[in-house]
């Protein structure tokens, strides 16, 4: 395989060069500004925070206004931001701009769950072209004054029969944003069957501006596949790092051309659980009233993370159920200290699909979606007011 400094520069996106070429994307409930910290602590990349609605920001929802939080080292601070009206996004830039809130936009055209689809949203709206150059364009023009670069991340259009990809590439090329990321599948498919790997490949070769890759990147080697054979700039990780934060020292160690890949023990899983528990006791410590409430807030928010950490290790079900109940570090650290600290990682995990998976379904649009591409009217009731997905 042709050396990946030999493929790749720095990934630029803006003012902002990026080494190695990795984004973590943005995931409900997932990342926070202590897992940011973890995988930040692994290696480097751009590491997006949880999706900001736009209409909540311009309201100044009190629970969106706590989500967008980066801790002091992060750079660049870089956000996602959900809109379907040109307007209101113009208007929810202006505010991150005015008030200094993150380095680097993202638009989110990609989300696939029917609440956001039944109403022209997230991977529905860049089948109304129009509309979609039109919000582009919108958030583009409220960034530039300060220097801040807006990017688009989507998918390949609704189903096999109505893809959008490359149109909306280049539309948002000539809305002037800085890159593009696509995530090869239809919405159609949400999280089932293959990324589509030559979609993202003909992207590439379509456009100008940084493309990035997502999809299927499960271990640091599928990033190096990706990049020889779509030619991308950069890659975008979602699922794959669930419970594996150290993907990030692997996708570094990859880029960088060198072999070394983690492999922990159950004990090393340990240290690095009770890291994210400890971090996100931080977390929530730092917007709570007492310190108490934080730590059982923390721990709540890690006890979805139990079951990615212990994927293939030979827990037993009691045990992994007073995990996934934890109210203290203190429980934490007893029942930590259960676990066969020198039982090796279980390689038969390597290369498979963690969170969400799925099968295809039918992908609900607002009554007359596909009638006509060139209709630029907002969906109505398509603003979400709920941030985080």
């Amino acid at each position: 395989m042709t050396s990946p400094a030999a493929v790749l520069r720095p990934l630029t996106i803006g003012p902002h060069r990026v080494w190695p070429p990795v984004v973590l994307a943005p995931m409900a409930g997932i990342t926070n500004v202590g897992f940011r910290q973890l995988c930040r602590e692994q290696g480097g990349g751009i590491y997006v925070c949880e999706m900001i609605t736009t209409i909540a920001l311009v309201q100044r929802n009190p629970k969106t206004l706590r989500m967008i939080a980066f801790g002091a080292e992060e750079q660049p601070r870089s956000l996602q931001l959900y809109g379907t009206d040109p307007e209101v996004t113009a208007a929810a830039v202006r505010i991150v701009v005015e008030r200094d809130l993150a380095d680097h936009i993202d638009l989110n055209f990609g989300c696939p769950v029917p609440k956001v689809t039944r109403r022209g949203g997230g991977s529905a709206l860049p089948w109304r072209r129009r509309l979609f150059a039109r919000l582009v364009r919108a958030a583009v023009d409220a960034a530039s004054p300060a220097g801040v670069p807006v990017t688009v991340k989507m998918r390949k259009g609704i189903d096999d029969d109505h893809l959008t990809y490359v149109e909306a590439g280049l539309a948002a090329q000539d809305a002037g944003v800085a890159a593009v990321a696509l995530h090869g599948r239809t919405a159609a498919q949400r999280y089932s069957g293959t990324a589509d790997w030559d979609a993202i490949a003909t992207l590439k070769q379509a456009l100008d501006v940084p493309v990035l890759g997502n999809g299927d990147i499960w271990e640091a080697d599928d990033a190096l596949r990706m990049v020889a054979h779509t030619g991308v700039d950069g890659v975008v990780v979602g699922r794959g790092c669930l419970g594996r934060p150290w993907l990030f020292a692997d996708l570094e160690a990859a880029f960088e051309g060198r072999p070394e890949r983690r492999l922990p023990t159950l004990g090393e899983v340990a240290v690095t659980m009770r890291r994210h528990a400890e971090l996100l006791v931080e977390q929530f410590t730092a917007g709570s009233r007492t310190p108490a409430r934080g730590e059982r807030d923390g721990c709540t928010d890690f006890r979805k993370h139990v079951a990615w950490y212990l994927k293939g290790f030979p827990v037993g079900s009691e045990l992994r159920r007073e995990l996934a109940m934890i109210e203290s570090l203190a429980q934490l650290d007893d029942l930590l200290g259960k676990l066969d600290a020198v039982e090796p990682f279980p390689v038969a995990a390597l290369g498979q699909p963690r969170g969400r998976t799925n099968s295809p379904g039918k992908v609900f649009l607002p009554e007359g979606w596909l009638a006509s591409r060139d209709d630029d009217t907002v969906p109505e009731g398509a603003e979400l007011d709920d941030s985080g997905g």
